[in-house]
């Protein structure tokens, strides 16, 4: 499709590869923009949203299957937040006057949305310079991820919808102290154990990001640049905000911070605790 499109076979084969991989390299330094084609960046769209899509629902695709997919809570929340946030980034876009038309604000948004969301880095164009309101929404989303069991990382979209179920439900609980009020999940009640382990994992995130951060600060990188590395960099997104936005790399950092964002970036694709638990005394 890319090579119908007017790329050539290399870039067509690199680019197919680093988007169902999620992974985002680029064959250009300015990445899909280097392009500046609306159909590759469509293509690309389509391929990240069902790379970032469990792959067992697309063996339910394959198989036509398509009421088991609609009925995924996962699959439901993660095109909500697509739509939601592509709506809401372009309407901001247009009113604040940055895109001179509503259709190429809708193709510019939609390609870094999905991007970023899916985990897979691509740009097409720089997100950090359309106002602190959209960056900072950005910056939310190099934590969030696609679905489990596809190719992105990040928290994933299973765990946040879970741990806000959860929340909404300590209220009906604290109303009803002697109710047995599980969170659901696809119609199915989800164990305590899960629970505990999500919480565990969320815990364990952020007090990463946290270190993380701080551990950057010290090395005298500035605070934007700091925080948007880490939290990149655990999520295997690529590009963050401000010195390591879309338009800059990471080669400016000092040494010391590129072995430390690695080890993050291992410790991210393996799921934290894979990592973590090397350096704790029960597994020593």
């Amino acid at each position: 499709l890319l090579m119908c499109c007017g790329l050539d076979f290399f870039d067509a084969v690199n680019h197919s590869m680093t988007t169902t991989s999620t992974g985002g390299f680029s064959t250009k330094q300015a990445s899909i923009a280097a392009f500046n084609n609306i159909y590759v960046e469509g293509i690309v769209i389509v391929f990240m949203l069902l790379a970032g899509t469990n792959f067992t629902l697309l063996y339910f695709g394959l198989k036509l299957k398509i009421r088991k997919i609609l009925s995924n809570d996962e699959f439901k929340w993660l095109l909500m937040a697509v739509f939601g946030l592509v709506t809401i980034v372009s309407l901001v876009m247009f009113f604040q006057q940055r895109t001179p038309t509503m259709l190429h604000g809708f193709r510019e948004v939609s390609f870094q949305v999905v991007s970023i969301i899916t985990t897979t880095g691509f740009s097409s164009a720089d997100y950090t310079l359309w106002g602190p309101f959209i960056t900072f929404i950005f910056f939310l989303l190099l934590f969030s991820g696609a679905s489990a069991g596809s190719t992105s990382g990040g928290i994933k979209i299973v765990r946040i919808v879970l741990l806000m179920k959860n929340g909404f439900l300590e209220f009906k609980r604290r109303l009803h102290p002697k109710a047995i009020i599980p969170v659901q999940l696809n119609n199915e009640s989800v164990s305590s154990k899960i629970i505990y382990n999500l919480l565990a994992f969320i815990f364990l995130y952020l007090f990463i990001f946290t270190f993380g951060s701080l551990f950057m600060t010290a090395l005298g990188i500035d605070f934007l640049t700091s925080i948007s590395s880490v939290a990149s960099a655990l999520s295997n997104v690529g590009p963050g905000i401000e010195n390591v936005g879309p338009s800059h790399s990471y080669s400016s950092l000092p040494d010391t911070g590129k072995w430390f964002l690695s080890l993050l970036m291992l410790m991210g694709r393996l799921e934290l605790f894979t990592v973590a638990v090397l350096f704790t005394p029960h597994f020593w």
